[in-house]
């Protein structure tokens, strides 16, 4: 198991310290937005008495039509995130897409987060272990737990051993995802702490016309089950309207629901803990 917790901010992530969550709007919008739901994620850790980072990205770059919408972009979107822990004191996390993206991303959050599709690329692992912030690894849709290890081991080996990993489903034929709850303790097993991704994994790719489907009703079964199943902290878009929202619409969790579904996920948590 995961012994050496991963602090972000002022958030411990890791074995013997309580559930954390990573939340935000899928991509940024506006600088509005963005502060209107950090500004509520800090009123909902101090009421359920949860650590929070707040999780949102400059760009999507992995967006199956041309039209769909990517993001502000790097500066902009630095900009935002920038103004967002100045106003609020939340620790961000954002996506890097690029070994160039590292360093100028890192200026400003406290983690950096590596996508899915990207989790085998050896050089922007390696540049963003050099940017010296921790990493939260997605494990790829086509990826074993237990091969994640491997792709851990290359942010140690650039010297950077304050690494999560994500689980966020496995591809089950087309336009579908599964979840194998064995990944958290296999992953754990690894020596890094795990994160249970339950928005994404209800996602259906691709079967929505050209963008990603979903169903967001699983979205606390799911994360329930990650809690009893061991996991360190949670990963949830939420929005204040998911169906206006211009990434991620169908899977993503709406802000005002966010509070009542984290009391159940909570007491699954603090039960395991406790035990």
């Amino acid at each position: 198991m995961a012994d050496n917790p991963v602090a972000i901010g002022g958030v411990e992530i890791g074995r013997g310290r309580p559930l954390a969550l990573i939340a935000g709007p899928c991509a940024l919008e506006s600088e509005k937005m963005a502060l209107l739901v950090a500004e509520a994620l800090v009123g909902i850790g101090e009421r359920l008495g949860i650590g929070i980072i707040f999780k949102s990205s400059y760009l999507k770059d992995n967006r199956m039509s041309h039209g769909s919408y990517a993001g502000p972009g790097l500066d902009e979107g630095l900009a935002i995130l920038s103004r967002v822990k100045e106003e609020t004191g939340l620790a961000l996390i954002t996506d890097i897409h690029t070994a160039e993206e590292a360093p100028r991303a890192a200026e400003v959050v406290d983690a950096l987060q590596i996508p899915a599709f990207l989790c085998r690329q050896t050089r922007l692992l390696e540049a963003a272990a050099l940017a010296g912030k921790p990493l939260n690894i997605k494990k790829g849709q086509f990826m074993a737990p237990e091969d994640m290890g491997k792709v851990a081991g290359k942010a140690v080996a650039a010297g950077n051993p304050r690494v999560l990993l994500t689980e966020r489903g496995v591809s089950f034929g087309y336009h579908n995802l599964v979840v194998d709850m064995r990944a958290v303790p296999i992953m754990q097993s690894l020596g890094y702490p795990v994160v249970f991704d339950a928005t994404h994994s209800v996602q259906l790719p691709g079967a929505a016309g050209g963008v990603s489907g979903g169903q967001p009703e699983f979205v606390p079964v799911l994360a329930k089950a990650a809690c009893a199943a061991g996991c360190d902290a949670l990963f949830i878009e939420t929005h204040p309207d998911p169906p206006s929202a211009l990434s991620d619409a169908q899977s993503m969790i709406s802000l005002a629901e966010l509070p009542g579904m984290l009391e159940g996920v909570l007491a699954v948590a603090r039960a395991v803990r406790t035990g």
